[in-house]
């Protein structure tokens, strides 16, 4: 095995078995075997990013998801921590080898209080049975990061992930009142609980939040939910060009609006993904180059209310403004990804965030860096936000377009943090980006975050390789592949 605490296949075979007796024969899988191909890659696999498992182990309990760390610490194995494998960063691929704990057993709804407006869940819940859970219950759970069907609770909290109605509700971590971990060696602690104020200690509940399962394993979670909105009106304004467009994303913010939701697509996206609206194409007006879906909620006398001083902000510069049906908008969002890969076969894509007032400089930024590489690029994202989720369309059989896309997109991490923003607002870190913070933060930054890591995970065994401030950048052939896979 490739791990550090076993040699050979006697070592190997051993090993097994103690996980075996740890968890039963049918939740352990071996190097080799049947079915474990599925855990040696996540969302990122199109982009030829693979490792390789010795070990997957599928605990039943919080209880023996520890008892997997306690054991991969005694024998200095690497842990890799996974969810729905849906992660956008490499985050869940076991690159240095090593033992992959997947969460998918613990589904356990282990208190739901709507009177409350809160629940006790564990980690491999799926996200969309908990909205389902909070839907049924005249509840919300607001966070509706992509793929939601697969995507587990667990994940979402480790990599804190966002979606379009972060725009008014924030992203995962906002709605977290509580967390279950397992720590090294080997502990269960509990960090929060059924409260929403606590100022008691330093903040360790936001540090496993987005840890991306480098600092501790989330195996519960307590959720906050809000009454569900009463009604909720989309909109969508198309602009002439992207100066407009996002001039109006500033004059929905200085009029005190606050939507729901303000997404945008841009040029080329947004032609491409004409064709895959819900029964037929979006029949783009003439001379659109760039469009804003909207939503706004609350009452039906508030999101009225809202509804139309939205219509009144984006009007005036808008060559048209429609009033979709609110699924078939959403749909329609979902989809423009896997328009965008279906046309040359791949995109390698990333999000970046910038300060919403800098948007067009970004984007102008972008579409100069994909000319000068001899790519086609897209982007859309989310515009109150400023998170641009920048796609170069790429050829994945042409090796001189995948390692150009690698160069452009290492350009666009750079421009993003001389505009004064991140190098990731929804993706993570994972491998794809391991590094990149220095962009970003100060060297006394990064030196915190290293050391927060040593605190919490003094061997390095949790996770190893991904959310790293400072190293090189993953091989070309881990990296630099297009992807057809869809973005949040």
């Amino acid at each position: 095995m490739a791990s550090r605490g076993v040699s050979g296949p006697n070592g190997a075979t051993a090993l097994r078995a103690d996980f075996a007796r740890l968890l039963g024969d049918d939740h352990v899988l071996a190097a080799g075997e049947r079915g474990i191909a599925a855990y040696e890659q996540d969302a990122t696999s199109a982009r030829g990013l693979r490792g390789h498992a010795d070990l997957v182990v599928r605990p039943g309990s919080a209880e023996q998801v520890a008892a997997v760390l306690a054991l991969c610490y005694d024998r200095d194995l690497p842990l890799i921590p996974r969810g729905g494998g849906t992660g956008l960063a490499g985050g869940a691929v076991p690159v240095h080898g090593g033992v992959v704990c997947s969460l998918e057993r613990l589904r356990a709804v282990r208190s739901l209080e709507p009177e409350l407006w809160r629940m006790h869940v564990e980690a491999g819940l799926s996200t969309r049975h908990v909205q389902r859970l909070a839907r049924e219950n005249g509840l919300c759970f607001p966070p509706d990061p992509g793929a939601s069907e697969q995507s587990q609770i667990g994940g979402n909290v480790a990599t804190n992930a966002g979606g379009p109605h972060a725009c008014k509700y924030g992203v995962t971590g906002a709605w977290v009142i509580g967390l279950e971990v397992a720590l090294a060696p080997g502990e269960l602690v509990e960090i929060g609980g059924p409260y929403r104020k606590d100022v008691g200690g330093y903040d360790l509940k936001s540090l496993i939040v987005g840890s991306e399962g480098t600092l501790g394993i989330v195996t519960a979670v307590r959720l906050m939910l809000m009454p569900a909105p009463e009604a909720a009106l989309p909109l969508i304004a198309f602009h002439a060009s992207r100066e407009q467009g996002c001039a109006a994303i500033l004059d929905v913010l200085a009029a005190g609006i606050q939507p729901a939701a303000l997404d945008f697509v841009d040029g080329a996206a947004l032609r491409i993904a004409a064709h895959a609206w819900a029964g037929g194409d979006i029949d783009l007006p003439d001379g659109a180059h760039f469009a804003l879906l909207a939503e706004v909620d609350g009452s039906r006398e508030e999101a009225r209310a809202a509804h139309s001083e939205l219509a009144t902000a984006l009007g005036p510069t808008a060559i048209e403004l429609r009033r979709p049906e609110r699924d078939a908008l959403w749909q329609w969002r979902d989809r423009v990804a896997g328009a965008v890969a279906a046309v040359r076969g791949g995109k390698v894509s990333e999000d970046v965030v910038v300060p919403v007032e800098r948007l067009p400089q970004a984007l102008d930024g972008f579409d100069e860096i994909a000319h000068r590489h001899g790519l086609q690029s897209c982007a859309w994202g989310h515009a109150a936000d400023g998170n641009i989720h920048a796609n170069l369309l790429v050829d994945p059989r042409q090796p001189d377009e995948i390692a150009a896309a690698a160069d452009a997109t290492d350009e666009l991490f750079a421009l993003a943090a001389e505009l004064g923003g991140a190098i990731s607002g929804e993706h993570g870190v994972g491998v794809l980006k391991r590094g990149q913070l220095a962009r970003q933060w100060p060297a006394r930054a990064l030196e915190i975050h290293e050391d927060i890591k040593r605190a919490f995970d003094p061997k390095g065994l949790l996770n190893p390789g991904k959310k790293l401030a400072r190293t090189s950048l993953p091989s070309a052939s881990a990296s630099r592949s297009a992807t057809p896979n869809t973005d949040a």
